[in-house]
């Protein structure tokens, strides 16, 4: 992409975020607030929007997004594409053919496994992790490891919203994290 987008302004992208994101509690369990992204999936101009925002605050030499099943795919994707980068899926375990590299970790509700195909990324490559929510940070976490595994040169990790309260950025030591929306509470 030769145009960088640019940047909402704080008040714009505020009103979006607040009228795009419904909650739910107790979702999915009792004591989880649930975010949901929906809203502004279905609303052409907000995802724009945000994605071209999203796209403003991320290096604009990077190659590759690697985007988190599920919601990491269907925001990293676009985002990839407003880059002019690459899109990698990591995936749920069991979802990929052949012998892919895999990693279990602990959610704040159970635990996961990632995974991601045999020769995703090509060693070096300046990738950026994508997802729509750092919570506990187990998952970017995770994901993270695999990329390294590639030898892929990680430029940080990114979300549309963090949930600051649940202390995620500590299980991302060293890495350059950028968000979109935090929720301090």
């Amino acid at each position: 992409m030769t145009d960088r987008p640019a940047a909402l302004d704080e008040t714009r992208l505020a009103e979006l975020m607040r009228t795009h994101i419904a909650e739910y509690p107790d979702f999915p369990q009792p004591g989880v607030l649930f975010r949901d992204i929906t809203p502004l999936l279905r609303d052409a101009d907000a995802l724009h929007a945000i994605i071209r925002h999203w796209a403003s605050l991320l290096p604009a030499d990077v190659e590759y997004i690697v985007g988190t099943e599920a919601r990491g795919f269907v925001l990293g994707a676009p985002l990839a594409y407003e880059l002019g980068a690459g899109f990698v899926p990591a995936r749920k375990a069991g979802k990929l053919p052949g012998n892919p590299r895999r990693l279990s970790y602990d959610l704040e509700y159970g635990s996961a496994t990632v995974e991601m195909a045999e020769g995703a990324l090509p060693a070096g490559a300046r990738t950026v992790v994508v997802d729509d929510l750092l919570a506990t940070g187990g998952t970017a976490a995770a994901t993270i490891a695999l990329v390294r595994e590639f030898g892929a040169e990680l430029l940080g990790a990114s979300f549309l919203i963090e949930l600051e309260a649940l202390g995620g950025r500590r299980q991302l030591p060293e890495v350059n994290v950028t968000v979109v929306w935090p929720i301090p509470d």
